[in-house]
């Protein structure tokens, strides 16, 4: 073995042991924060989603609602994909213009049906949270009773 090839197996190991060292640290440091997430996890949910007590002020009051999930962001966060993917099929179908052949043919379909597919995927989630919001609103009025 010559020099020049005893040199390239020593960087060899010695590159893969430092990708070891930081895997290493790497997975220790993954169990540490798994350990510390559980911990906070708990502590959070008792502190604020369980507690007895109603909290004082108006952020501590939407902090409560927020963690224990009263307040939904996914409605008006799917409104917005909507939007854009509405608006960006719509803009792409122009790509098919260029095409030639079957490209118009291709364009009036990503045109018409592009958005329709959309809207049908977008009314079936928005379902599952009109269901959530009605059955809600049906165990907040059978516990007022």
């Amino acid at each position: 073995m010559s020099d020049y090839e005893a040199y390239q197996l020593f960087n060899s190991v010695s590159n893969n042991s430092s990708y070891t060292s930081a895997a290493t640290g790497a997975s220790i440091w993954g169990i540490i924060a798994l350990v510390l997430a559980i911990v906070g996890g708990i502590l959070v949910y008792f502190l604020f989603v369980k507690a007895k007590t109603e909290p004082k002020g108006k952020f501590a009051k939407w902090l409560k609602d927020f963690l224990s999930f009263k307040i939904m962001w996914i409605e008006p966060i799917l409104k917005v994909v909507y939007y854009v993917a509405t608006i960006f099929t719509v803009l792409y179908s122009f790509t098919f213009l260029a095409l030639g052949g079957y490209g118009f043919l291709m364009f009036l379909m990503c045109l018409v049906l592009g958005p329709i597919i959309i809207r049908i995927f977008y009314e079936a989630t928005m379902m599952f949270i009109m269901i959530w919001r009605n059955t809600r609103d049906i165990a907040e009025n059978t516990k007022k009773k």
